[in-house]
């Protein structure tokens, strides 16, 4: 699996591309903003875009859904309890961001263990509640798109609506740090991790 991430939006969120090299079949995870250099990359490249992943319906993480959607015809997932969030810009809190963002309805939901498949390749959806009731990662062999769970030296907010700190804390403990401690994590927001790093080191996750 190829990958490339690129940094965009009004507070620089991580859009990851996730590509099959053999057959140029790829995912656009968080398109949170500048559909054109996300739109530019893949055109270079001579991708063919099949999905929109969404981690979560956070305004930094769908503002250019739509823009990219209507230029590839490629299908948007995201989990069903975040879903409504792309219809509400109240509820996806892009005022906070500066501009309302209502989107189109998702063209499908995933749940705790569907697979997204594009070429030779496939990403495991996690369920991971705590930033928002729907949250997910999107976990591959070596790599976990980690979404505004769990970040470098940090994790997600809670004081958001569906926010908890218990959830949060369930959703790392039990499905990501049980994943081979050498797993790269890329997040929404930052710089990437390992899975052992941050059991080790996060100040956030000490017993």
């Amino acid at each position: 699996m190829q990958i490339k991430t690129l940094t965009v939006g009004v507070i620089a969120a991580n859009c990851h591309i996730a590509w099959c090299e053999k057959t140029g079949e790829a995912v656009a995870i968080d398109p949170g903003g500048d559909g054109d250099k996300i739109l530019r990359f893949i055109d270079q490249n001579g991708l063919k875009l099949k999905y929109i992943v969404l981690t979560h319906g956070h305004g930094d993480h769908i503002a250019a859904v739509d823009e990219v959607r209507n230029k590839t015809g490629a299908k948007v997932l995201i989990h069903p309890k975040d879903a409504p969030m792309l219809l509400d810009p109240s509820k996806n809190l892009s005022g906070f961001l500066g501009g309302a963002v209502k989107l189109a309805p998702a063209d499908q939901e995933v749940v705790d263990g569907d697979e997204i498949i594009f070429g030779g390749e496939k990403l495991k959806v996690l369920h991971t509640p705590g930033h928002t009731l729907g949250s997910i990662c999107l976990y591959s062999c070596d790599v976990l798109f980690s979404g505004d769970t769990l970040f470098f030296g940090s994790v997600g907010r809670v004081d958001f609506p569906g926010g908890s700190w218990e959830k949060l804390l369930k959703s790392i403990r039990e499905k990501i740090f049980t994943l081979p401690e050498d797993t790269r994590v890329l997040p929404g927001h930052g710089p990437e991790t390992t899975v052992g790093y941050e059991k080790e080191h996060n100040p956030f996750l000490k017993d």
